[in-house]
């Protein structure tokens, strides 16, 4: 590495150069003149600065700007293949991998059920070499891989926490493993924070650094963002707040063992088929033979689009859960925003919402604006891509290594 000293031609050239890019990333491709204009650079210095970006293989001639007078300006945009990551999105399940080139677009994809393979290694190698295939890559192209799973691994042992329900999954030896079987950089991350993650650079919490995701699926987590970072937690287990225990719920001792919680058997999934009884709602035909995940939100949605009489009810009812669990997020956070994710609340559309946010202005002292998220589209597995992408950009963008 080239050593720089601040203020030097070759920082500032270099700042310069990630200036350009993330702007191109940003709006697409742009003209020289353009570029100079949102850099506050010299139609001269971006010349230069775009000739050195071309000789780098990070930007690209893309076609001309028509439609005005005069000749048609070039335009430049960053090069996709100047780099590929991939992110996993582990599940009980089974695996769902994908490979973005360096502006986020997908160009490959993979799924595994979780039947087939013989234990994690083989299955993150066979569910990320069906994605590189699919890409039309190999895997020595990959520069860096995000996998999401339940729980987190606790730095100090390896071990994966808060997950039992992810079948071999826990064995000591089992990040080591990955390392050696996985050539490229390998991160691990818990799925309801690249969640977060997605939101925070693409969707409800763009501009918020101080927020809280509440991720209601299979379990209910939540992602904590706090001064713009995401909050781990000592061993990862910050968010776990389906093991909290709330009032109103009798306390669920050894919660690890028992893989639950008061708030989770609370407000989770599984209680609403019972509700929805309690007040005389059938299940929506076919919804006996979905998940438990697609039953709930089957109920949700059908009493999200008729919200009266007993419909009405159980959307309260379910609001008044859902936000006991987050009034005491809430106050010890106090947070900008929460944003409701996953299939589940989703399902309850703004009037789940507006009820939740009505509930907790009821219980907590003070009153966050309640969003839903709009990252629908497999929102950990893009959490996991751009959590990959923003470490292999820093690498590729940092021209003062060049």
């Amino acid at each position: 590495m080239t050593g720089t000293t601040p203020g030097t031609p070759s920082l500032l050239r270099a700042m310069n150069d990630r200036a350009a890019l993330d702007l191109l990333l940003e709006h697409g491709p742009l003209s020289r003149t353009r570029i100079g204009r949102l850099t506050g650079l010299s139609k001269p210095t971006a010349s230069q600065l775009l000739a050195r970006l071309e000789a780098a293989g990070l930007v690209v001639a893309t076609g001309t700007a028509g439609g005005r007078p005069g000749p048609n300006a070039q335009l430049y945009g960053v090069n996709p293949r100047a780099a590929h990551v991939a992110g996993l999105d582990v599940t009980p399940g089974g695996i769902v991998a994908a490979v973005v080139d360096l502006t986020g677009e997908v160009v490959g994809s993979h799924e595994l059920p979780y039947a087939e393979g013989t234990g994690a290694v083989d299955r993150v190698t066979r569910a990320l070499g069906g994605a590189v295939k699919d890409a039309g890559l190999v895997r020595s192209d990959i520069h860096r891989v995000v996998i999401a799973t339940p729980g987190s691994f606790d730095p100090r042992t390896g071990a994966l926490r808060y997950a039992e329900h992810l079948p071999g999954w826990h064995s000591p030896t089992l990040l080591e493993e990955l390392a050696a079987a996985l050539p490229m950089p390998v991160g691990y991350e818990n799925d309801v924070n690249l969640a977060a993650v997605a939101e925070q650079r693409l969707g409800a919490a763009r501009g918020h650094g101080d927020f809280v995701l509440l991720w209601n699926e299979e379990g209910l987590g939540a992602a904590l963002v706090l001064g713009g970072r995401l909050h781990r937690g000592w061993t990862g287990g910050a968010g776990e707040v389906g093991f909290l225990p709330v009032p109103g719920h009798p306390l669920v001792r050894q919660v690890t063992r028992v893989n639950s919680g008061g708030y989770q058997a609370l407000a989770g999934v599984e209680v609403l088929p019972g509700m929805a009884a309690a007040l005389g709602i059938g299940m929506p035909p076919g919804a006996e033979a979905q998940t438990p995940v697609g039953a709930a939100a089957a109920l949700l949605a059908r009493a999200a689009a008729d919200p009266e009489g007993a419909n009405l009810g159980l959307l309260q009812q379910y609001a008044t859960a859902l936000a006991t669990g987050l009034a005491a997020l809430v106050a010890v956070l106090d947070p900008e925003i929460v944003v409701l994710s996953g299939a589940v609340t989703a399902a309850g559309g703004d009037v789940l919402r507006e009820l939740v946010e009505a509930e907790l202005a009821d219980l907590a002292p003070s009153r966050p604006r309640l969003v839903s998220g709009t990252v629908r589209e497999r929102p950990v597995l893009r959490g996991a891509l751009e959590s990959a992408l923003a470490a292999t950009r820093d690498e590729v963008f940092d021209t003062s290594r060049r």
